[in-house]
């Protein structure tokens, strides 16, 4: 595991904000850190990065302890935060090969990155514009091509994606793939469900400053129930007679039955109700998502 936490423990004044986390990453894959504001999603990033002491507990970044060994392990990991941090008075170009010369790299490489990185993130065009005038999906896209000048093997995106439009964070999710493609690890925090849906290998979702779930999206949407038909109806009294010959559970004037996601058991349902009587308003079929797990498994 290139990234590995055990027990970390933090609080401020009387406040505990972390009560004993453990994570695990694998080198190449993205870990999707969910929870609600407070939850210590921030304080655990700020541990791991170094900028932040536990008050107990361990952490390592590719074999670096982060406590002991803090300059190691910075040399391995790029953070990039909620906000963009540019130069808004530089070019685009000038920007990347600015933080290229203050990562050591020598005058030609840091040249030779940046129009990599230009390339890849498709800012070619404006490379030459001064940032005060770059929209904020294309300030983005620059911020996390500044991360990558030295070629980190690990990234922490907190919330990389806030505020951008859908094209743009459609466009910056391309990115993170096509980084995780080549091998790199990413530890992301996120408020955007779909994101970690679409992005994560594996869900860690905090509450209260602990670890609630942990797992796969497959797994996590299995745990809190499996696919059902939702079946809305006009009063009061054709719902509870539905639920009479149905097994399911009666939201208000929806009655939701457990379903293996097959159109015969559709089928079946809709047949089943007709016989008696009782055909529905309207019918749609749900499948749990990552919402429907943190509503679940959040205080």
């Amino acid at each position: 595991m290139i990234i590995e936490a055990r027990e970390l423990r933090k609080s401020y004044d009387a406040t505990e904000v972390l009560s004993g986390v453990d994570l695990s990453v694998a080198e190449g894959s993205v870990l999707a850190l969910l929870g609600p504001n407070g939850a210590g999603k921030t304080t655990t990033v700020r541990i791991l990065t170094t900028l932040t002491r536990p008050d107990s507990g361990t952490a390592t970044i590719a074999g670096y302890d982060v406590l002991r060994e803090p300059a190691k392990a910075r040399g391995v990991i790029s953070l990039t935060g909620q906000y963009a941090a540019v130069d808004e008075n530089q070019t685009g170009r000038e920007n990347l090969v600015m933080v290229g010369r203050l990562m050591h790299l020598g005058r030609r490489t840091a040249q030779r990155r940046t129009g990599e990185l230009l390339e890849q993130f498709g800012l070619i065009d404006a490379m030459n514009q001064r940032v005060k005038t770059y929209s904020g999906g294309m300030r983005r896209k620059l911020d996390l091509a500044m991360s990558l000048i030295a070629r980190p093997r690990v990234i922490f995106l907190d919330e990389p994606t806030t505020g951008l439009d859908p094209a743009s964070r459609s466009a910056m999710w391309d990115a993170i793939v096509d980084l995780v493609r080549d091998g790199t690890t990413i530890l992301l925090t996120t408020q955007y469900l779909e994101e970690a849906d679409r992005l994560a290998d594996r869900v860690v979702l905090l509450d209260r400053g602990r670890i609630v779930a942990n797992g796969t999206v497959d797994a996590l949407k299995a745990q809190i129930g499996g696919e059902r038909i939702e079946l809305r109806f006009s009063d009061e009294v054709r719902v509870q007679k539905a639920a009479g010959v149905l097994d399911g559970v009666i939201d208000h004037l929806v009655l939701n039955v457990p379903s293996d996601g097959t159109a015969a058991h559709l089928h079946h349902v809709l047949d089943v109700l007709r016989d008696n009587g009782l055909e529905p308003e309207r019918v749609s079929s749900h499948r749990p998502t990552l919402d429907d797990v943190f509503l679940a498994l959040t205080a």
